[in-house]
């Protein structure tokens, strides 16, 4: 496990066993939304398939010697706990108290409370990294691609998962913070500008294109999506249908992560993952 004082002089210690920063620093993220996902991830199938996916991908290109890695934009620690549980080092970086307090209980040895910026981690410092639907929140993802991409070793993979398709923008995007969503051509060119070599690249969520685009691109472009997210209809949206529905989209979700374990890339999907290396 990494020595937080080795990579960085910023960071302190707290009582609650959290690394804190001084600084502040603003985020594209709503307020309550760790406390909203906290609150769906365990029986969530969108968050564990993306979970199972993530799994899949570390364990294809894994961090050298075991390295740790860097959840940064962790939320919760949902991502951060099957990673650990893999047998993977990990340490979260999440600007925001709710959800550095979340993992904490989660058991996430290692959490820090800042975004890179306040937490001022030294250069090439940092052995792995993980961007888990977090780069959509950055306003310029070139710049900030680039400002990790300094924080790292030479040769250090870089793990990213981005909605997919700027055509099913809808009112969850704008909800969530989004800047925007990604066709993977799209984001695969901003990295290697940023100077990563991207190593696989695939999308994932195949079945959820057309259902997105029907009930929530449709609704927000008519103008008739509701002006704040419900809490119950979020919660209904990650629930697993029951019958024949419910063994249907097992089935398919069952599919994707051989298709990853096989390092197969889809041609589709709600989502992108991507795995890259960071070029000197």
């Amino acid at each position: 496990m990494v020595d937080i004082r080795e990579i960085s002089t910023r960071l302190k210690l707290a009582e609650d066993g959290i690394w804190y920063s001084t600084n502040v620093d603003s985020i594209s993220y709503p307020s309550k939304g760790n406390c909203s996902c906290f609150a769906i991830e365990e029986n969530s199938f969108w968050f564990r398939h993306r979970n199972n996916c993530i799994a899949s991908v570390v364990k294809s290109y894994p961090p050298e010697n075991n390295g740790t890695i860097f959840d940064i934009g962790g939320g919760n620690g949902f991502v951060s706990l099957i990673l650990a549980e893999a047998g993977h080092n990990v340490t979260l970086v999440e600007p925001g108290r709710v959800g550095a307090a979340n993992a904490k209980k989660r058991g996430i040895e290692n959490v820090i409370c800042a975004t890179t910026n306040t937490a001022e981690f030294k250069q090439n410092s940092l052995s792995a990294v993980g961007l888990f639907d977090v780069v959509e929140h950055i306003k310029d993802d070139l710049a900030f691609l680039t400002s990790v991409r300094e924080l790292m070793k030479e040769n250090a993979p870089l793990y990213v998962t981005v909605p997919s398709y700027p055509f099913l923008w809808s009112a969850e995007d704008v909800f969530s913070g989004h800047f925007r969503r990604y066709a993977l051509g799209n984001i695969v060119n901003i990295l290697k500008l940023a100077g990563f070599q991207v190593e696989f690249s695939s999308y994932f969520f195949r079945f959820l294109p057309l259902p997105i685009f029907l009930l929530r691109t449709l609704p927000y472009k008519f103008g008739v999506s509701k002006r704040e997210r419900v809490p119950e209809a979020t919660s209904r949206d990650h629930s697993i249908a029951c019958g024949v529905s419910g063994t249907l989209l097992d089935l398919i979700l069952k599919t994707e992560i051989v298709n990853l374990n096989n390092r197969n890339a889809m041609s589709f999907g709600g989502s992108c993952v991507i795995v890259a290396k960071t070029q000197r």
